[in-house]
């Protein structure tokens, strides 16, 4: 079963409208009155230019997502959309599980199964039992939820005091109806508020007034014990207090006017902005005039004119006056505008409901200890449930769930506050352009200055771990869910934030960066962009910022840029430096070599790696394009232009006749398609897989290192992979196991390997990550044979350091050929009277042509690109690894000889 390419899932995080931080950063981004400010320079620079190269070494990532949201079947869609998501993926459970249908259909065949399983267990002579399961009194939403929240209390009750146990066991009393409501609320948008009457949710929630009720309804916790020291790292807003409620009235909660516009439509906001006398060109721009003349103007009664005194006025604001409903406030008492709107806004909505934001982060905590990732979403839930009752074989592995992941309480909440101010950070840095430089300075002071020296600390306290706790690689996994991950991070940040803008401490950011290379616990995969920065550092800036001890400048320079060089050299020396970094550190090493005029005999050859610029081949074809309509309003002249503009233009596929001869009658296919029927006409076999080959391999070539028990990887047993394969954790794990299946590989063991795994599994189909069972034995054992030991090797150590980096990019085709194999003649074989080599085909057959002949079989990567289309980044980083490893890639140009339209 390959592991198909899904769709974004979408962060849900611990930050949300009302995050904090020990120190709050600045405002963030331009005034009405400035123009846009420009974005960071993301692309990669010359190699000579010192001060850009920094973006290439230790840039953050930049990646900003929209946050989608399942809403409910009846829900109107009218809700506002958060874009507070900074990065947007799959927990590793998630990925670790196979692709599952998560449609209504698949949810309907989970309830046809559950009533299934209630009347097989009632008496065969009665009626079915009084508990059998039917629409509204169950649903996979409730069932998966309160799975996760059994198996957390089931293993790790330690870390929630009484009164979060209390909060759990009233969610429990709740009604079906009321818990379904909750987690339905739950699944979607955090801290926002829904208006009641659009809420749906009709065929599960008969009485929906009475649900709601019960989530109104007070709580008491007066008995538990709720105040606690290690509490106090949480914001105040998610503290609990001696009463609590699990959801918000609007009538109770909204009293400014900025809550109160975010409820509208854009049709009401219109409407709003109309009468307020305020423009603005889209919704954002109307919600911001509003908010930027709230309060400023104050009236007698504002739009009544009523005449009172100044205590009556007073009195219209009260929270007593506040509670009663919109509808029977009389507007014309109001003094200023925000509550003249806000009574409007109630009114035109309705009455609403949110979530309480500590239940709703207490809940959200459950989750986080139960995926052991804050990046969960509905489908995660569910998935797992429906994963549960598939009908696939997995493979045979110990199931082991630690209890001890986060050994305290302190240590979870700790976790938590981390990653609010790692968001924070990302926010100012991955989106609104260029930051300010107040936002870069509260960073440096953040990531520096408060979270450095306790990330020192923490690492002090992992280290002794490792050295004396943790046996068979159990350290590497658990370590992600440690503040100290997630402070090396920022850390990180906080150390490319010197290199910017005023700040230019680059003596303080190499020290920083020397630390961070000299523990090897977290973040494996910054390791060689650290080698990079670190050496670049040395060549450029710290000769003139470190004390010449008597050396003259020239000398000075000469010294730093020896000690550019070492680092250059531990760093191709160090294991946990991924093999994609090589040639960077190769080429800056071999620069130094010729700017110290080391003498030729002693620099380093790098011409076995040198990287290979991909071979060039056209193909020509027939395109067939469908006829467009001619674009309204649009002259002779510039529809020439548009129909000129060429294939790909437009970003669609593009349509050809496939040219195989073989075909019966004329079949229409993709570029790719065409391509290979080319590369067939030549001899090759070939497939279009894009990657499906190569994980294929690797899946069948380290199916029992995949498998092998490493502690708490493998935590339900419906997984297709463990946890960490698509972390850095992976590799590190498994170390010693995966340079010897390395070894064995290049040895020239592969096609046993794979023979072995394929009889033994094929007849189940298991499900197992990248694999797909569809490809030929005879084919895959072909391939192996035809890439050699060598190069199959360095492309598995790859993809074993690197899988989630490595799941897109890789070339369209994959193509092989046997060639002819060279037999040495021994002395008084056959009629040639020379000691020369025969050349005999795969049959044994003399196939000497006179000439030297083909001895080897093989194999390239073809990327097939139309015109108007060209190589992204990440093409270009596989074809530098594919080269790297001794592959040959081409690069095939499809042109059109003829152009067709179609009928």
């Amino acid at each position: 079963m390959v592991l198909e390419n899904k769709p974004p899932r979408y962060h849900r995080l611990l930050d949300r409208t009302s995050q904090s931080v020990p120190t709050e950063p600045p405002e963030q981004g331009p005034s009405p009155q400035q123009p846009p400010s420009k974005k960071l320079k993301r692309s990669e620079p010359e190699e000579s230019d010192a001060e850009a190269d920094q973006q290439r070494c230790i840039s953050p990532d930049s990646r900003a997502h929209r946050r989608e949201i399942a809403d409910s079947e009846e829900e109107s869609g009218n809700e506002p959309v958060e874009y507070d998501a900074p990065r947007a993926s799959q927990t590793d459970l998630e990925q670790a599980l196979p692709p599952i249908r998560t449609d209504r259909e698949a949810i309907a065949e989970y309830e046809s199964m559950r009533h299934a399983e209630i009347v097989s267990s009632s008496p065969a002579d009665g009626p079915p039992s009084s508990g059998a399961w039917a629409k509204g009194k169950s649903s996979i939403y409730t069932d998966s939820f309160m799975m996760a929240l059994d198996t957390v209390l089931d293993e790790e009750s330690h870390l929630f005091d009484s009164a979060e146990m209390k909060i759990f066991e009233d969610f429990r009393s709740l009604s079906y109806e009321a818990q379904y409501l909750y987690v339905r609320l739950f699944l979607r948008k955090t801290s926002a508020w829904f208006r009641i009457e659009s809420l749906g949710y009709h065929s599960d929630i008969a009485d929906l007034d009475s649900a709601i009720a019960d989530l109104f309804q007070e709580r008491d916790l007066s008995d538990c014990d709720i105040s606690s020291e290690e509490d106090s790292i949480q914001p105040e807003e998610y503290q609990l207090s001696k009463s609590y409620t699990l959801a918000d009235s609007s009538e109770d909660h909204i009293n400014s006017l900025e809550e109160a516009s975010s409820l509208l439509r854009l049709d009401e906001l219109k409407e709003i902005a109309k009468e307020a006398k305020v423009q603005g060109k889209n919704k954002a721009d109307l919600l911001r005039a509003l908010r930027r003349t709230s309060g400023k103007q104050t009236g007698l009664g504002h739009f009544g004119l009523q005449r009172s005194d100044t205590q009556d006025s007073e009195k219209s604001v009260t929270p007593e006056h506040r509670s009663e409903s919109p509808e029977k406030k009389d507007m014309s008492s109001y003094s200023n505008r925000d509550d003249h709107f806000v009574c409007k806004i109630l009114t035109q909505t309705g009455k609403c409901i949110r979530l309480s934001i500590a239940p709703f982060k207490l809940f959200e905590r459950v989750h986080l200890v139960f995926f052991r990732s804050t990046e969960w979403t509905e489908k995660s839930l569910i998935t797992i449930i429906l994963a549960r009752i598939s009908r696939r074989n997995f493979p045979e592995y110990i199931v082991s769930r630690s209890s001890n992941i986060f050994p305290s309480r302190s240590l979870l909440l700790e976790f938590e506050a981390s990653l609010r101010t790692q968001f924070r950070i990302d926010s100012i840095l991955e989106f609104n352009g260029q930051p300010p430089q107040e936002n870069l300075q509260w960073i440096r002071d953040e990531a520096l200055d408060k979270v450095y020296p306790r990330w020192k600390v923490l690492l002090r306290s992992e280290q002794h771990k490792e050295d004396s706790i943790y046996s068979s690689g159990e350290g590497a996994y658990l370590r992600r869910l440690s503040p100290a991950w997630v402070y090396t991070r920022i850390v990180h940040k906080g150390a490319w934030i010197l290199g910017l803008g005023k700040f230019k401490e680059h003596a303080r950011e190499h020290a920083i960066l020397t630390e961070l290379l000299d523990q090897r616990l977290f973040h494996h995969a910054r390791r060689g962009a650290w080698y990079q920065r670190k050496a670049l550092l040395e060549e450029h800036y710290m000769a003139a910022l470190s004390p010449s001890e008597g050396r003259s400048p020239e000398e000075q320079k000469k010294h730093w840029k020896r000690i550019a060089l070492r680092t250059c050299e531990r760093g191709l020396q160090d294991n946990l430096v991924h093999i994609i970094y090589h040639y960077d550190l190769q080429k800056r090493l071999l620069k130094l070599e010729k700017a110290l005029r080391i003498a030729k005999r002693f620099q380093h050859d790098f011409g076995h790696a040198r990287l290979a610029k991909p071979a060039e081949r056209t193909f020509e074809g027939t395109r067939i394009e469908k006829p467009s309509p001619r674009p309204s309003g649009i002259g002779n002249a510039a529809l020439q232009r548009h129909n000129s503009s060429g294939p790909g233009s437009g970003g669609g596929k593009t349509m050809w006749i496939d040219p195989d001869p073989s075909l019966p009658e004329e079949t229409h296919c993709t570029v790719e398609s065409m391509c290979l029927s080319r590369y067939r006409s030549l001899g090759y076999k070939g497939y279009h897989s894009e990657g499906g080959i190569l994980r294929t391999l690797f899946a069948l070539l380290f199916y029992d290192v995949l498998f092998a028990y490493v502690p708490n990887v493998f935590q339900t047993p419906f997984q297709t992979c463990p946890l960490d394969l698509h972390t850095d954790g992976f590799y590190p794990a498994r170390a010693s196991e995966i340079n010897a299946r390395v070894a064995e590989i290049g040895n020239g063991e592969a096609t046993r390997i794979i023979e072995g795994v394929w009889d033994r599994e094929y007849e189940r189909r298991t499900c197992v990550v990248g694999l797909d069972w569809g490809f030929d034995k005879r084919d895959l054992l072909e391939i192996a044979g035809c890439v050699g030991g060598g190069r199959l090797a360095a492309l598995c150590k790859v993809m074993a350091q690197e899988y989630a980096q490595r799941g897109g990019g890789v070339p369209d085709l994959f193509l092989w050929k046997k060639g002819r194999r060279r037999r040495r003649r021994r002395e008084g074989d056959g009629h040639h009277g020379d000691d020369r080599d025969d050349v005999v085909d795969d049959d044994g057959n003399d196939a000497y042509d006179g000439g030297d002949g083909e001895d080897e079989n093989e194999c390239l990567f073809a990327e097939v690109k139309s015109e108007n289309d060209r190589l992204s980044d990440t093409q270009r980083q596989w074809i530098h690894v594919l080269t790297g490893a001794g592959f040959r890639v081409e690069l095939c140009h499809a042109v059109a000889s003829e152009v067709q339209t179609m009928d």
